[in-house]
């Protein structure tokens, strides 16, 4: 018998602002200025609070942290799509929407100074922790999309973000495979910035796009350009929506940069050229979003010099603030091992606060 074509497939590509900020009004989300302007001050605060915190890890004065810069429109223009009640699953790099969800600005802070406290957000319980370990979260987003079903939670969602390295884990494909069946509403959201530490895109995936892997799972799978917040919120809004509707999950591909470090303790001047960074900042989506408000007259010089002193004070204060703890618990870590603390765990924390004593001494 002769071969016969059993299917056919096809891809989208969504931009709806361009480089420069220029606007296809056919595809313009219906959002109103208050709605945009809140938006950007989202996307404005995180790049700052991204900076200075940037600048505090040099200075000896934070721990390691991953950095967001370049990154703002996939992260504040995915959030700003979901409901209170929707599950916000993240990695590592999702500072703006952490924020959106009422996270403290100190809270980032605490945790890369080393306390897990600092991943709690006392505002949504249904914002989980930051998650380091690349692609175990997908299956938590799975899960909590079928808790809010098996509750009765009709409207309720998930948005998970992850990068393009973890589309290599089995996490990934597993999380998929149990969404798709169960017609579960999560959007799954990747970052492709290019990079997986020092791994490029080319070197993770043979595939022509990643989105194009919701096709092997019988999902929407769309790709759309993740410096363009306006096309990030329109894409995921229309995902949150079908899957409310029943029609199951999707999987976004948001082709993005990370314009800085993987993380302070890496350097990419050992894997990549400057000529490539450089080209992505002509596509900073910032910028391209502040021209876009300009144009619509839903924003003005004014207004930018009021939010950038009102946010740079907000920051310093944060900062001052956090300097100023003194409460820190340096054996916490203990407290959290086992329910009932043994003998043994007991004997671990006095030698620790010991050598910690010692440390001290010695300064």
């Amino acid at each position: 018998m002769p071969l016969k074509t059993i299917g056919k497939f096809s891809l989208s590509y969504l931009q709806v602002l361009d480089d420069k900020g220029k606007l296809d009004e056919n595809l313009e989300p219906k959002l109103s200025n208050t709605e945009l302007n809140k938006l950007y001050r989202a996307m404005y605060l995180a790049r700052q609070l991204d900076s200075r915190m940037l600048k505090l890890q040099r200075q000896g004065r934070l721990g390691t942290i991953p950095v967001c810069t370049g990154q703002e429109a996939c992260v504040c223009g995915a959030t700003f799509a979901l409901r209170d009640s929707d599950w916000f699953v993240g990695s590592y790099r999702e500072l703006g929407g952490r924020l959106m969800r009422g996270e403290p600005l100190i809270n980032p802070m605490i945790y890369y100074n080393g306390y897990e406290e600092g991943s709690f957000n006392p505002v949504n319980d249904r914002t989980l922790p930051i998650n380091i370990i690349l692609g175990s979260q997908l299956p938590h987003a799975v899960g909590a999309a079928y808790g809010s079903r098996l509750k009765g939670e009709k409207e309720n969602a998930s948005l998970v973000f992850f990068g393009d390295g973890s589309t290599s884990e089995g996490d990934f494909h597993e999380a998929i495979n149990f969404a798709a069946v169960w017609k579960l509403p999560v959007v799954f959201f990747c970052q492709n910035n290019q990079w997986a530490i020092s791994t490029p895109r080319a070197n993770q995936t043979h595939s022509e796009s990643i989105a194009q892997k919701a096709i092997s799972y019988g999902i929407d799978g769309i790709q759309i350009d993740g410096n363009d917040v306006l096309a990030v919120y329109k894409a995921t809004k229309d995902a949150l929506d079908r899957g409310r509707a029943g029609e199951g999950p999707t999987l976004i591909e948001a082709v993005t940069y990370r314009m800085g470090v993987h993380t302070t303790a890496d350097d990419p001047t050992r894997y990549r050229k400057n000529a490539e960074v450089e080209e992505w900042s002509k596509k900073d989506p910032i910028k391209r979003f502040e021209n876009y408000l300009i144009e619509k007259k839903a924003w003005s010089a004014r207004k930018q010099k009021t939010m950038e002193d009102e946010i740079k004070a907000e920051i310093e204060q944060t900062v001052k603030d956090f300097e100023n703890m003194t409460d820190f618990k340096p054996d916490s870590p203990f407290d959290y091992l086992f329910e009932t603390e043994t003998d043994d765990i007991k004997a671990l924390r006095a030698e620790f606060l010991n050598e910690i004593g010692k440390d001290a001494d010695n300064a």
